[in-house]
């Protein structure tokens, strides 16, 4: 905003006047800051004597404006000052508040904590058990009980002290109730704090608590109560659910990062028994004989069952990550998808050994694969909502998870016709695979199968092409260099779309500034481009309104500017078109002339895009609405496939071929002999 007159006059006559206008101003403003001080400290110190007020509407009241006034953290700083956490900590302790008094007094308590002045650390084990017990009534106030689950958790989250003393006030089976109810909000807090104290458990008391997690069926309560609920699930919620799908994950990373002993015959056994389950009638028959004979054996069924190591596989699970979490899948699948397992192993070792699918290499891969989608070891990020709903469907889910993928793998590496030569590029297009059929989020592990059924090698291809014309190829330098020289053709095509839009007209509805009439116009440009015929109509027309019926004429010369919105002149008047911020939108004018404008209001986005492109063609301007970037990306991107379409799967180079040396002379003669 520029300075008054009288100031800049003061400033060019008396120069040495303007510093000290300047000290002047920021004494001002200190003094505003001040004054904003000393009424906030002023607003503290009533409000700290009216909440001690005997009467209990006074108190009432004073209590109802602390919660307010505390959000601004200058009234906070100086409420702060005068030992009002501590007040309000004794008025909670006391218990004898209750309803809206309490509800209010753990507002602004939040509120207040908000701020990050006061620590975590300072708060009694009094004030702690009675927090707690609010939340552990089976009826509470909804106000109050939302508070109390906001300040358990902020304590977990701030102070290690405080966790200690908050997991022993309550317990998981304490805070299922909450879940089970309609409220999302207490639901959400309910979460929250449950996923607070997981994340700050120490690292031996995570299982235990994911244990007893297990027992209360928290996840089957979760999903009837939130996920399958008939409300929508909001931001705050998601991101609670994402965390603790994260945190439950993440209990998976030490047997990630637990190496196998070899020597170890515990965890030998278990491979042991990979084996038996594979190849049990094998074993059988072969159960005598020297140890030669049974190492040999050993050995070819190891090699059949696609480890790397066929001598001791014990030696590829040493790999971390995804360490002993492989073999965990392994046996799981062969104990809970016997079936499935036995046809995989067995169908991989009827083939050639270049095209046997390895199943060992592959499933510790794809274990370590699916650690890095999920992110397993990772802290849960403090903005991300990406919760996966058919997670919470099994107790097992990811050992499910792994399931279902090791079968993907093989369908791939068969329709992939691979050999070991091509095992990462299977790999990849699992990833892909695995990966687009998490981002449209399946409910349940069905769904997540049956999603992978549609995503063969085939389809993959197909989308890679897709993306590959729409985007990887139209990076490279030859194509941008054609999108480029293509570019102007695109455009001169959309200016003639919105001239001959502009020749057809359209008719608009007439609108004051004090009612709404129903009186209508049409507006519609010459066919050479030179005059905008316009004129009143008693109806809306039925089809195009003939140049002779239109009585007024203005010719495209006498254009001076197009303006749209706020700065049209139907929009700066006074009245209720002011407020509207739908007929903002579609206001455009043409400034003619020296002062004189003709109105427009558009019917739809649309019609006020194509008027405003073409009226900004017939000045020579640009046209810059949304639908001109539109048409253009969708013009452009099919010229581009069009022309490009002889070229598919073919590799276009970066850079255009050398140009060959001139030659050392000119002299190219040829005979040419004529019969006539």
């Amino acid at each position: 905003m520029p300075p008054p007159a009288d100031i800049v006059k003061v400033a060019i006559e008396w120069p040495g006047a303007f510093p000290k206008l300047m000290e002047i101003d920021q004494v001002s403003n200190a003094d505003s800051t001040n004054f904003y001080i000393t009424e906030k400290a002023q607003m503290a110190q009533q409000l700290h004597e009216r909440i001690q007020s005997s009467s209990m509407d006074m108190k009432l009241d004073a209590l109802k404006d602390l919660a307010n006034s505390s959000r601004d953290i200058t009234f906070a700083q100086e409420f702060i000052n005068l030992d009002g956490i501590s007040l309000l900590t004794q008025m909670v302790e006391s218990g004898t508040d209750f309803g809206d008094l309490l509800s209010f007094t753990l507002t602004a308590f939040v509120e207040l904590m908000d701020h990050g002045i006061v620590s975590w650390d300072t708060f009694s084990v009094a004030f702690i058990k009675k927090i707690a017990s609010y939340v552990c009534k089976s009826s509470m106030d909804t106000a109050v009980l939302q508070r109390s689950l906001a300040i358990l958790e902020s304590m977990v989250l701030n102070s290690q002290d405080l966790y200690q003393k908050v997991a022993q006030e309550i317990t998981i089976g304490q805070l299922i109730p909450h879940l089970q109810g309609t409220d999302q909000d207490i639901q959400t807090y309910t979460i929250a704090v449950i996923n607070a104290l997981f994340l700050k458990a120490p690292e031996e008391k995570r299982q235990e608590m994911a244990h007893i997690l297990a027992q209360k069926q928290l996840r089957s309560i979760i999903l009837s109560n939130v996920i399958r609920s008939n409300k929508p699930i909001n931001d705050e919620m998601a991101h609670q659910l994402y965390v603790l799908q994260v945190l439950t994950f993440n209990l998976l990373e030490d047997r990630m990062m637990t190496k196998m002993d070899p020597q170890d015959q515990a965890q030998r056994d278990i491979i042991f028994e990979l084996r038996r389950i594979a190849f049990d009638v094998e074993c059988e028959s072969n159960n005598s004989g020297s140890f030669e004979k049974r190492k040999s054996m050993y050995t070819r069924d190891y090699k059949k069952l696609g480890f790397i190591n066929h001598v001791n596989p014990a030696v590829d699970f040493t790999q971390i990550p995804p360490g002993m979490l492989a073999l965990d899948n392994m046996l799981y699948f062969a104990r809970h998808h016997q079936d499935a397992y036995i046809r995989i192993v067995l169908e991989n070792s009827s083939r050639e050994d270049k095209h046997e699918c390895p199943f060992g290499r592959s499933s510790i891969e794809l274990t370590k694969m699916l650690c890095e989608i999920l992110k397993v070891g990772e802290l849960p990020s403090e903005n991300c909502h990406d919760f996966h709903p058919m997670f919470f469907t099994h107790d097992r889910s990811f050992e499910e998870f792994f399931c279902i993928c090791i079968q993907l793998l093989n369908k791939t590496w068969k329709e992939m016709r691979a050999t070991s030569e091509d095992f990462n590029k299977v790999m990849q297009v699992v990833k892909e695979q695995i990966t687009r059929a998490l981002t449209i989020k399946p409910n349940s592990l069905d769904q997540f199968k049956s999603r992978l059924q549609n995503l063969s090698y085939t389809e993959i291809l197909k989308l890679r092409q897709s993306e590959r014309m729409n985007q990887e190829d139209f990076q490279s330098r030859p194509i941008l260099e054609l999108r480029e020289k293509i570019q102007p053709e695109i455009m001169e095509l959309i200016k003639q779309q919105r001239l001959n839009r502009l020749c057809e007209g359209t008719c608009f509805r007439k609108i004051s500034s004090r009612r709404r009439q129903d009186k209508f116009w049409y507006c519609r440009l010459s066919p050479n481009h030179k005059v905008l015929h316009y004129g009143d109509l008693e109806e809306s027309p039925q089809g195009e309104v003939p140049h002779d019926s239109l009585q007024d004429k203005l010719p495209v010369a006498d254009i001076k500017a197009v303006v749209t919105g706020k700065d049209c002149p139907h929009m700066k008047e006074k009245g209720a078109l002011k407020q509207n911020k739908e007929l903002l939108e579609l206001a455009f004018s043409v400034l003619y002339e020296s002062d004189e404008y003709l109105n427009f209001i558009a019917p739809d986005k649309h019609e006020y895009c194509v008027w405003t492109d073409g009226l900004n063609a017939l000045l020579g301007k640009e046209m810059t609405s949304e639908f001109t970037r539109s048409d253009m990306d969708t013009l452009l991107n099919m010229e581009m496939k069009l022309r490009l379409l002889d070229l598919e799967n073919i590799q276009i180079p970066e850079v255009p071929p050398p140009i060959p040396k001139e030659p050392s002379n000119y002299d190219f003669t040829f005979k040419w002999t004529y019969y006539g």
